[in-house]
């Protein structure tokens, strides 16, 4: 008995050991599997073909911005919660994810996810994701690392952004000014601050300085 009572508290301080330094190891497997199945999920929707209702849309709009605010409203509106949206990439914080719809703790155990009620990228607005900094792979663990010029990349199906960080902010759990409309196209990351506590929120907000259309649109 004594044996497996050490072997239980060796495992257990292994755990807290790898969550502290890394992240936390038996969530991050699931999210892990989770991940792979959400990639593939979203090169099927960047390889399908629109609908004919759809191309005859998209052929009568003069520009690629409103084809791509189009096709960002359209896809936000047949995704269902926890399905694949767009993929993240933040070199400075080692971070390239799959982002899903909805940031519910069941859509946040897939990985980072878009606010209910954000806009997805091609839609005027502020752009809202959160993720998780030590658990489910730890998607946002170092967007501490962000500083203003750093460049945040997202994906879609039907185009690629590209963020320039302005700032970083430690916030209330409550500030949702954070999340509101400005004068310009704005994308904000969310996540718990400080690591292991839900007591504050750390916020990076960016700017879009460029669009590229691809996949869907890039096809047409």
């Amino acid at each position: 008995m004594s044996t497996v009572l050490i072997a239980a508290g060796v495992l257990l301080m292994l755990d807290a050991g790898l969550t502290y330094v890394w992240q936390e190891p038996l969530t991050s497997l699931w999210t892990s599997h989770r991940q792979s199945v959400l990639r593939s999920e979203l090169r099927a929707i960047a390889q399908a073909p629109p609908t004919g209702a759809e191309s005859r849309v998209l052929r009568r709009m003069g520009t690629d911005r409103a084809r791509i605010a189009y096709l960002s409203e359209t896809l936000r509106r047949r995704t269902e919660h926890g399905q694949a949206l767009g993929r993240i990439r933040i070199p400075k914080a080692d971070a390239d994810f799959v982002i899903v719809k909805g940031s519910d703790p069941p859509d946040l155990r897939r990985g980072p996810g878009f606010y209910d009620g954000s806009p997805l990228p091609g839609s005027s607005g502020t752009v809202a994701i959160a993720g998780h900094r030590t658990t489910y792979l730890s998607p946002f663990r170092h967007i501490d690392r962000l500083v203003a010029g750093d460049r945040i990349t997202i994906e879609m199906p039907y185009a690629r952004f590209v963020y320039r960080v302005d700032r970083r902010r430690i916030v209330s759990p409550t500030e949702i000014s954070v999340i509101r409309r400005v004068r310009y196209d704005q994308l904000v990351l969310s996540a718990c601050h400080p690591l292991f506590s839900a007591a504050q929120r750390i916020v990076v907000s960016a700017r879009l300085i460029q669009v590229r259309p691809a996949g869907i649109l890039a096809r047409l």
